[in-house]
């Protein structure tokens, strides 16, 4: 079986090179034609000689998830549906704005983790992506976004100058392969994205913050929706292993060695559940030895639920709380919304191997 060289960060790809009798520093010159000029053939990488680009084509490809719809939104936002096998899709989401292009990427085909307000995990489970099919959706966004297909993507050429692991699934339940997609992002050769405009979401998996911070700390941003542990049981079933005191000591650690120095708190916004003034002060006294910002993220709702966007004065009460205990706190804009493209309203095709039904679980992890 011919070998994906979309699933191999720098370190892999050299030495895969050296396996077939190669020198190391070829991986940086197929980093390039791969990643920053998007091709694919070896046939027209030139600047490889004819006997290793055969090499190549008797062992290897370069293949990435197939697109199977392609929409924009009024606003600008495009998402992408991406068949990733067995009757499974993922999607992935680009949001233009003035000063940047922010592209949301999935790490897993639905999420096991079943947060009450979230589409994808009302979907199931089905499986971790490759790096192939996470770095696959960079690889896709770049070279539909960009202006000249044989310019390399680089600069002020960048389309996608942000990207953010928020799309479907927990990234750091898919450890290894969402490490090397972010080596692959950070690479010069490749991508050449800052850590600053890197950032994981996670729900609250401790051991997996810990070992990010280790060994690859981009920004970090964490879905806390809930300023205490009763709550957050409810909404985000996660919390039940590892509960807020341990996440917010795993937020401490963090800030050691991240590249911003703040955690971002993500807050969805829930009518008459979490979005009161005397939780407004609960929560700030929770993360009151922090350094962090809020994102209060107004519901998106999807079919089936029963949960009710929280008002724009509630949500601007909310706010006015956080600000004036000295937090910087925004609102995100709802986004892509008219092709469920918003935030929560992912949800692909899932083959729910789980068969929870929507069920919580926190047994499910991988």
């Amino acid at each position: 079986m011919a070998i994906n060289l979309l699933n191999f960060e720098g370190k892999g790809l050299a030495e895969f090179c050296m396996e077939i009798g190669e020198k190391p520093f070829r991986a940086k010159q197929l980093l390039r034609w791969i990643h920053q000029f998007g091709v694919t053939e070896f046939v027209g990488m030139s600047d490889l000689a004819k006997s290793l680009r055969e090499k190549l084509a008797a062992l290897a490809i370069i293949e990435f998830p197939q697109i199977i719809s392609d929409h924009v939104a009024a606003d600008g936002t495009r998402k992408w549906l991406l068949a990733v096998g067995t009757g499974n899709a993922i999607e992935t989401v680009f949001i233009p704005e003035a000063s940047r292009g922010t592209l949301c990427v999935s790490s897993q085909v639905g999420c096991a983790l079943a947060c009450s307000f979230c589409s994808t995990g009302k979907q199931g489970f089905n499986r971790n992506l490759t790096v192939a099919e996470i770095i696959g959706q960079l690889w896709i966004a770049n070279n539909a976004l960009r202006g000249n297909s044989n310019a390399a993507f680089t600069g002020s050429d960048r389309a996608v100058s942000n990207v953010v692991m928020m799309g479907m699934g927990e990234p750091l339940a898919n450890f290894d392969n969402v490490v090397a997609a972010l080596d692959l992002m950070l690479d010069d050769h490749a991508y050449g994205l800052s850590r600053r405009k890197v950032t994981v979401s996670t729900s609250g998996l401790v051991p997996a913050i810990d070992r990010l911070r280790e060994r690859c700390p981009v920004a970090l941003a964490v879905s806390l929706h809930a300023p205490n542990d009763v709550l957050r049981d409810q909404l985000v079933p996660i919390n039940k292993k590892y509960p807020i005191k341990e996440l917010l000591a795993a937020c401490q650690r963090y800030l050691s060695v991240a590249p911003r120095d703040f955690i971002t708190f993500e807050y969805v916004m829930l009518e008459g559940i979490n979005d009161s003034v005397a939780q407004a002060q609960q929560l700030i006294k929770l993360v009151q030895d922090i350094p962090c910002k809020f994102n209060l993220i107004p519901f998106n709702s999807f079919p089936g639920s029963d949960l009710r966007r929280s008002s724009p004065e509630a949500i601007r009460i909310f706010r006015e709380q956080l600000m004036d205990a000295g937090y910087v706190t925004t609102i995100r804009k709802t986004r892509g919304d008219d092709i469920a493209a918003a935030c929560g309203q992912l949800a692909g095709q899932v083959k729910d191997k789980t068969r929870r039904s929507g069920r919580a679980s926190t047994d499910i992890l991988p």
